[in-house]
């Protein structure tokens, strides 16, 4: 079977920016279609996001330059060809654009291309997208999946919420589940109950970018106390082993400014110096039941992440520092920087070098959460990606926002077509 179309196309994304669209269309007809997202709190070691900056169109966040590189300078590499071998076709891919950061043609037109080709591989060998992931871009043969246990945002913050929270994500993980769909259940009676207490105390009910309530609150520990409140009203423990834990990104790199950690948003302005934050850290540790905490320390700190890995018994998550790149990963593994990963594709720009970053994670013992962005589509690829790289957590958002629910539904779906033999297990 082999590509008898590739094109690309401007579509919009949850926060009705432009992004890019690519479908592939197979010699007998049938088609697929791969949506990039996009991230509002960027690391500095991103792949480009190639936008055309002409304040003319959608506020200079068009992405037309991306789509006529798709169109004019892939496009015609890739007409005709065989859809046998996923990685011959990326790394095709990836010679078009060889520089470090994509910046020639744009890591939003390559991953959409590279998504594209994953899914038109999976058809062409009539297998689920997440089953072509595991035995074809894994090479893992064994008739074991798991279900991602899901880190679920119920309060936004930082650059992700107006409010006066500069923490991002404030987030429930249903450790007692038996399997997901008893995941999403608890979470739901937990979102709810959140819901209810937060009108009572007469506090917002809106949104944010990633479908957690965005409520003006005074500082984080409020955050975190509505938290618990919405768990033991739901009837569940809030526990780190078997409950209903906390998760947190700080999303540091955002707060830092000259050698300090500011809390810009709150009034009269919140500093630390470098002790003061690992010790503001430790403290929320001690006092609630926080099972993980991603991006803890400004991107460049190393040596901060290394010492509060160290030092706290919890899942410490890099994600700005890493940026889904082997590379980086690789410093992290040999410093012990964390002992797990955030996977966002469009930080690297390929799904191959996607794999390759998951693999090297899961051959050092690091894990490997797959993770949305803030500026998401109704594409639901990520979750077949967790499931198809045995990758065991997952962060999509809340129960609110289609494009988050996507996610979820899908591995819903996933969960139904393969008979109750998707294990879901947490491991501290």
């Amino acid at each position: 079977m082999y590509i008898k179309d590739l094109v690309g196309f401007q579509i919009l994304d949850s926060r009705g920016n432009p992004t890019v669209a690519v479908k592939i269309t197979l010699n007998n007809n049938q088609s697929v279609l791969a949506k990039v997202p996009s991230g509002a709190s960027t690391g500095s070691k991103e792949a480009l996001e190639l936008r055309d900056n002409d304040l003319n169109l959608f506020n200079g966040k068009s992405v037309f330059k991306a789509i006529a590189n798709i169109n004019e300078i892939i496009r015609p590499c890739f007409l005709n060809s065989e859809l046998s071998n996923f990685y011959e076709l990326d790394q095709k891919l990836k010679d078009l654009d060889p520089t470090l950061n994509k910046e020639k043609l744009g890591a939003n037109a390559l991953l959409g291309v590279s998504i594209a080709l994953v899914k038109a591989c999976a058809l062409a060998f009539s297998k689920p997208l997440y089953q072509f992931i595991k035995e074809e871009l894994m090479n893992d043969h064994e008739p074991v999946y798991y279900a991602p246990i899901p880190l679920m945002n119920l309060i936004n913050g930082g650059a992700h919420a107006n409010n006066l929270l500069d923490f991002q994500e404030f987030m429930i993980v249903p450790t007692q589940a038996k399997n997901f769909s008893e995941a999403i259940s608890i979470s739901a009676k937990v979102f709810y109950s959140l819901e209810q207490i937060l009108k009572e105390k007469k506090l917002s009910t809106n949104k944010g970018d990633e479908g957690g309530f965005a409520p003006d609150l005074k500082d984080h520990q409020q955050a975190l106390d509505l938290l618990i409140e919405a768990i033991k009203r739901a009837n569940f423990t809030a526990s780190k082993t078997n409950g209903v834990g906390i998760a947190l990104d700080v999303a540091a790199s955002e707060l830092f400014n000259n050698d300090k950690y500011v809390f810009k948003k709150q009034s009269p302005l919140k500093e630390f110096n470098k002790t003061e934050w690992t010790t503001y850290l430790k403290s929320l540790i001690d006092q609630y039941p926080i099972i993980s905490i991603e991006d803890g320390f400004d991107e460049e700190d190393w040596d901060g992440f290394r010492k509060f890995n160290q030092e706290v018994n919890i899942q410490t998550v890099g994600d700005d520092l890493y940026c889904t790149n082997p590379l980086y990963l690789k410093k992290g593994i040999e410093s012990s920087a964390t002992n797990a990963i955030l996977i966002k594709p469009n930080q690297i720009g390929t799904i191959s070098e996607t794999i390759q970053t998951i693999k090297l994670a899961h051959n050092n013992n690091i894990k490997t959460i797959i993770s949305h962005r803030s500026g998401d589509t109704e594409d639901d690829f990520i979750a077949d990606l967790a499931i198809g790289t045995s990758s065991k957590q997952i962060k999509t958002g809340s129960l609110s926002r289609s494009e988050r629910v996507a996610k979820y539904n899908r591995i819903l779906e996933i969960e139904q077509e393969l008979e109750g033999k998707l294990i879901y297990e947490f491991k501290k």
